[in-house]
């Protein structure tokens, strides 16, 4: 009896421990944005549809102001095409170039709500177990020379460009992300 009670107190206290150091929180969305990372090294077993179209239905629902949903989302399957784009692509991985429409109304920053539809995406992508990776490199290029092969509608500017695939669960955010910054140095409170 001694012996189940005091393994009882040793499993509360370690499982504890992890919730004091942020492993855990209870909370579906905050442990997936705290064990979260932007990956690098993807395997090319494929993404599948419904994946996919959870991903993008995430980012339909992102806020924008006004409500005006100023975005357009062009998913790219084909790995030529993809591999013109980014460097290190790997079959089986899917990019979503988000565009923005071109506008002069106030109060509207679609820079700003095309960000949000992003994130919405990356964090979808990884609450399904899947890695993601923003970048903001190829949009240049996109916007110079790409956007009619890649269908962006007339108006529309690319944005940023989401790449989503599977990846080797052996990788953590511990073991693949670059070191963050401190809270202490990230907050000011006055």
């Amino acid at each position: 009896m001694y012996r189940k009670a005091a393994i009882a107190v040793l499993l509360l206290l370690l499982s504890g421990t992890s919730i004091l150091k942020g492993q855990a929180s209870g909370n579906s969305t905050i442990d997936v944005i705290m064990s979260g990372y932007s990956a690098k090294l993807f395997i090319s077993e494929p993404v599948t549809d419904q994946q996919l179209e959870q991903i993008l239905k995430c980012g339909i629902k992102a806020p924008s102001a006004r409500n005006s949903q100023l975005w357009k989302f062009t998913v790219v399957k084909d790995y030529a095409l993809i591999a013109d784009i980014i460097r290190n692509s790997t079959p089986g991985n899917i990019i979503v170039i988000v565009s923005g429409q071109d506008t002069n109304q106030s109060g509207i920053n679609v820079d700003f709500d095309c960000a949000l539809a992003t994130e919405n995406m990356y964090l979808a992508a990884q609450s399904l177990g899947l890695g993601a990776h923003i970048y903001a490199g190829p949009v240049g290029i996109i916007n110079s020379s790409k956007k009619e092969a890649l269908g962006i509608p007339e108006g529309y500017r690319a944005i940023s460009v989401l790449r989503i695939g599977n990846i080797d669960k052996s990788v953590d955010a511990t073991s693949g992300a670059s070191t963050r910054k401190t809270f202490q140095e990230m907050v000011n409170y006055k």
